[in-house]
């Protein structure tokens, strides 16, 4: 299929968002919120002092960590209310691959990695957002095996059940005769 141009692997570095904003772990969360309310994210990177990702912040945070605990926001340091260690992935990893750790993990964001240093973030709405075109892909690449197969066997291939297509009655015993799902009466039919 590839040699056609369809894929049905899409890869965390077609769907990432890039480049990351991050702060830095000293700063306050009150400026984490508004980084984060100028710039319309669900999240930022924190980094240490040498600028290695260490955590991530996200809304979900600041409302459990320090709001629900009523607490100062000017006062609560970045590094107290991150999620620690920030999860990563490869940027040569598939989507799949990102939803399967996403879903064993419980979480929603992946920091994405390129050559050793953050590159980006893959979310669960990233992941989301591509699955009709992967499904599309899918459904592309069945048509094209079913049309090869029916091409390289016009005849008969094996038996499946399903609606015929010359009677519309449904049968366990259909087989698929020159491109259509033809039950066993309609089979005799046709060779008569």
């Amino acid at each position: 299929m590839s040699d056609i141009g369809l894929s049905s692997k899409m890869f965390v570095k077609d769907v990432m968002t890039s480049p990351v904003v991050t702060l830095g772990e000293f700063i306050t969360t009150n400026k984490v919120a508004n980084v984060m309310a100028e710039k319309a994210l669900g999240c930022v990177i924190i980094t240490n002092k040498t600028g290695k990702p260490v955590g991530i912040i996200t809304e979900r945070d600041l409302v459990q960590r320090v709001l629900a605990k009523n607490l100062v926001p000017d006062t609560v340091k970045a590094n107290s209310i991150m999620t620690s260690p920030l999860v990563t992935i490869s940027s040569e990893a598939t989507i799949t691959e990102a939803a399967k750790q996403m879903n064993s993990l419980n979480i929603r964001r992946l920091g994405v990695i390129y050559k050793g240093s953050l590159r980006g973030i893959v979310t669960s709405k990233d992941v989301l957002g591509v699955m009709p075109e992967l499904i599309e892909i899918i459904q592309e690449k069945t048509l094209i095996s079913c049309v090869t197969q029916i091409d390289e066997n016009p005849e008969v291939t094996e038996f499946t059940s399903g609606y015929c297509d010359g009677c519309d009655s449904y049968s366990e015993d259909l087989k698929l005769i020159n491109g259509e799902n033809i039950c066993e009466e309609c089979q005799s039919d046709l060779d008569n």
